[in-house]
């Protein structure tokens, strides 16, 4: 048995747009845009690398990715086409490791420990995963290797596009040292400049810190934020069981009155929870809102449709509708979040239920 554990984080570059350029030549080498209409408050769901050169990144309000680059050419989401591409992707990850944890359509982690050998090495591994998704699909993938999720999932970023980034057990502090602390999962910009205020720029200077201080700083987090700088993570890759609910939600940095902020991370909100449920094979009839108030009460909407659902726009019609029962003069918001259940299964089971 392999006493080091080896986990791979692998995730599809710029997927959604991706998939468009592959499949409509004439959109190559050209800044696409995937999602929303700029004049009806949509939302980026995708850009390609193209784009990315004008600084737009998902989840930006689709008027503000038009005004950095007017020459953008916007696509409307095609979800079951992502959705079946990510089915023949998942499947080959699945050939390889019955341990896989799918993080979105494009994403995922996979504990190869036991694949790995001699003749078998991380590295192997990698690079077949890479050549048996470009020939199946056409498409590329960038792979993160480490001993822990936060250390692979840091690399397949910083490898991308079409990257391979292997990390080896006992160089991950001098791996993680030299990065900005945006590099961290679950360090935002928000975080990442509180940070910097405070004289903190650097992963290595972070890790200098005592968990003491995390905790003063940041609170609950502060530990994990500490040990990940380290290299430290005991965060396993979970394989998805049968579920009765799923749900995504979000803390704000700093507390939201604006409307139309609320509306734009609802409506990233709903994407990501639309693609985990067509990817798990299911439709549910209950949408429910969380929101968590400045003063840290909490509270949930719920609407029960009369038949199922599980595409975006209509998760997003329901909880806007309850989200504007709540938008009431000088409320802040910490934290929104959706969640579906009641469900039924949807089409055919993938893999993954």
């Amino acid at each position: 048995m392999n006493s080091t554990r080896y986990i791979i984080h692998a995730d599809m570059d710029a997927f959604f747009a991706a998939v468009e350029q592959k499949d409509n030549p004439a959109l190559l080498s050209k800044p696409v845009l995937v999602g929303g209409k700029p004049e009806s408050r949509g939302v980026v769901a995708s850009c390609s690398y193209e784009a990315r050169y004008y600084g737009i990144h998902s989840a930006m309000p689709m008027a503000t990715a038009v005004r950095k680059c007017p020459d953008a050419i916007i696509m409307p989401p095609r979800f079951d086409r992502y959705s079946a591409i990510s089915k023949d992707i998942m499947q080959i990850l699945e050939s390889f490791t019955p341990w896989i944890q799918p993080i979105a359509l494009d994403e995922a982690f996979l504990d190869i420990t036991e694949t790995v050998s001699k003749t078998n090495t991380p590295l192997n591994i990698a690079k077949k995963i890479k050549e048996s998704i470009t020939q199946k699909t056409g498409l590329n993938i960038s792979i993160g290797i480490g001993t822990t999720k936060s250390i692979a999932k840091i690399a397949s970023g910083l490898g991308k596009p079409d990257g391979l980034v292997l990390v080896q057990k006992g160089q991950e502090a001098e791996f993680l040292k030299p990065l900005s602390v945006r590099y961290l999962p679950g360090i935002g910009p928000k975080t990442s400049l509180k940070l910097n205020s405070l004289g903190i720029e650097t992963l290595g200077q972070l890790a200098d810190k005592s968990i003491e201080w995390g905790t003063q700083v940041f609170g609950k987090k502060g530990p994990d934020f500490i040990l990940m700088s380290r290299g430290i993570d005991g965060n396993e890759v979970v394989i998805n069981e049968a579920t009765k609910s799923i749900s995504i939600e979000r803390t704000f940095p700093q507390n939201v009155s604006d409307p139309n902020e609320l509306f734009i991370q609802l409506s990233d909100i709903c994407i990501n929870l639309g693609m985990k449920l067509d990817q798990q094979g299911l439709k549910g009839r209950t949408v429910s809102l969380k929101l968590r108030l400045e003063n840290f009460k909490t509270f949930t909407r719920s609407k029960t449709h009369s038949t199922v659902i599980w595409e975006p726009t209509n998760i997003y019609s329901i909880a806007i509708t309850l989200l504007h029962k709540e938008l009431k003069p000088g409320r802040l918001f910490r934290l929104i979040g959706v969640t579906i259940s009641n469900f039924e299964l949807n089409r055919q089971s993938t893999l993954f239920n």
